[in-house]
This record gives C-alpha cells, structure tokens and sequence, in this order.
C-alpha cells in the first residue's frame, strides 16, 4: 500500500518536460525584450555617425577658421597692433589730471579791475586775462619819473659849473680844492640820476604787474575771483582773508593718469613701460600712454607708491578728474 501512494506521489518525467517549458518560454521572452530594447536604443545608429562625422567636419572647418582667423588677426596686426591680455602685466584704475595746472596770482596786494575770461575759456600765452587798478602805481610812476627829471636836470647844471671851474683852474684862478669840489659834486648827480631811474623802473613794474597775462596756452579750469575784490599774494591765515589766486589754467593736451599702486606690483612697473589707458567714460577709447613719473616716497599707510602714465595724444574725450583704466604691458 505504502508503495503505491509513493508511486503515484512520483512525478512522471513527461509532466517535469511540460513544467519547464514555461521557464524557456520567460527566458525567451526576456531575451526578446531586452534585444527591442537595444534596438531602439541604437548606440551604433546612423544619426550617431552623422554627428561622428558632423564632428569630424567641424574639426575640420574649425581649423580652416582658425587659419582663417589668424589670417585676419596677422592682417588687423598689420593695419593697428591690437594688445591681447596676454600682453598685459598689470591694470590699474586712476584718475585723469593736467600734468601741470598753473593758478595766476598778483604780485602784490591789489584790486580786480577787469576780467576778461571765464571758465572754460582758452587762452593763449601772453592773452592778458586780468587788470589790476593801476591808480597808485601810476601815481608812483610819474613822481619817480619827476625826481629822474630833476636828477637829470641837477647833473647837466653841476656839469657846466665844473667845466667852468675846470677852466679857471687850469689858468689858476680858481683853486685845485674848488676843481676838486665840482668834479665830485657832479659825480654824486650822476649817482642820483641812476637811483632815480631805478626808481622809475621799480614803478613802472609795478604798472605794468597790474597787467596780468596768461603764461601757456590752455584753458581756463577755475575762475578765482570777481571784480571789485581784494587780492593779494600770501593769505592773511584766516578763511577771511583775500584771495591769494586769481585764475587756475592747464593744458589740455597735456594729459596724466595718477595712479597708486600696490607695493606687492611694484616690480612689474618701470619707468618709460608702455600703457593704454581707457577712459571709464568711455571705455571704447584706447589711448597710448607711458610711465613718466614714479613717485620717490611710498605712501606707509595705504601700502602704495604713486604712478603717472603720461597720456599721448589726448583729446577731448579725456576730461580731467574723471577715472580711467590703465593697462601696463609687457616690456
């Protein structure tokens, strides 16, 4: 009994063959799934070695461009030099300023007259710009030019008497002692005359100091005074006080860039380097420039020393005290 439950408990091996059918028939179908997956995946596609070879052509035209593109650059090189950053070793920022700016002043204590500028105004060396009243220094002048009058005129009298005394002396009628007298008597008018012509000169420059002229062509930066006001060379020390100038003119041609920089860059700026310098106004505007000035004291609190790149070729784009960039470049 126990044999047969244990015959009919055994599986036939047609049943295990029709049981392991459906294991194939997964494996296939996974098999199948993962091939239409690849299949639409395509790494080896067409569209793939068209980009392969977009690829390879876009190698080859870039390098068509690029000589293209240094044919150009050797030609632009040819017209204007043009500085890459490779070529710049250092950039700074500074501000515009007149390499010199001149502020007229009186030579002595004084009253404005008559301004003949404002501000803005080009002026040209030698344009008179400012008179002074004149009333006293005139006066001055015509009495110093009395006394040499009468200087003058006291010499030409003392002359004839020592011709006439020298002649009565050489037929003895007059003394040696009265020869003598007249001769130094004449040479002390004489003396007085010179005194007086200096005198005369003294007051005559101050006539003409009241006169007071531009010393450069330039323009007129600062307008110092108003007529009617009291001038004066030195200022008394009180706010109060006259006006010590009269007018401020620069060249405007005559351009610097006044930078600080840091002591750390120091080593790679010297005297003479060549620089361009962009207006920050207008930074499509490049102007040659070269270090013309390197400042002989640092500055031991900021860390700096002071740098001026002169500006070559200025023109009006440039206005002082504005900022501009300044690009040294390699020596």
């Amino acid at each position: 009994m126990s044999a047969d439950k244990l015959k009919d408990l055994q599986i036939q091996p047609e049943q295990k063959q029709r049981r392991q059918r459906p294991f194939w028939v997964i494996v296939i179908v996974v098999l199948a799934v993962v091939l239409i997956a690849l299949f639409f995946a395509r790494p080896w596609s067409p569209e793939k070695q068209r980009r392969m070879k977009g690829a390879g052509d876009a190698g080859t035209n870039s390098v068509a461009g690029d000589n293209s593109a240094a044919t150009s650059a050797s030609a632009a090189s040819t017209n204007s030099p043009v500085n890459t950053n490779d070529n710049t070793v250092l950039t700074v920022s500074g501000y515009i300023i007149n390499r010199e700016r001149i502020e007229i002043s009186p030579r002595f204590l004084g009253v404005v007259k008559w301004i003949g500028v404002k501000k803005g105004d080009a002026v040209t060396n030698g344009q008179i710009v400012v008179l002074l009243d004149d009333t006293e220094y005139r006066a001055r002048l015509a009495q110093a030019e009395g006394q040499l009058a009468t200087a003058q005129a006291t010499v030409a009298k003392d002359d004839l008497s020592y011709q006439r005394v020298h002649q009565l002396a050489s037929t003895h009628i007059e003394s040696q002692q009265a020869e003598d007298d007249a001769r130094l008597l004449l040479e002390a008018d004489r003396a007085g005359v010179k005194a007086a012509e200096g005198s005369a000169d003294v007051a005559r420059t101050y006539v003409e100091w009241c006169t007071i002229r531009s010393p450069i062509n330039g323009v007129v930066v600062e307008k110092l005074v108003n007529p009617n006001e009291l001038v004066m060379p030195q200022s008394f020390g009180g706010t109060r006080g006259p006006s010590t100038a009269l007018l401020a003119v620069a060249d405007p041609k005559d351009l610097q860039v006044e930078i600080d920089v840091n002591e750390a860059d120091l080593s790679k700026i010297s005297l003479g380097q060549k620089c361009q310098v962009s207006p920050e106004a207008y930074p499509d505007k490049t102007y040659d420039g070269v270090v013309a000035e390197i400042a002989p004291e640092a500055d031991r609190a900021k860390g700096t020393l002071q740098i001026k790149v002169q500006i070559l070729g200025p023109d009006h784009f440039l206005t002082p005290e504005l900022s501009a960039k300044v690009e040294f470049l390699k020596q």
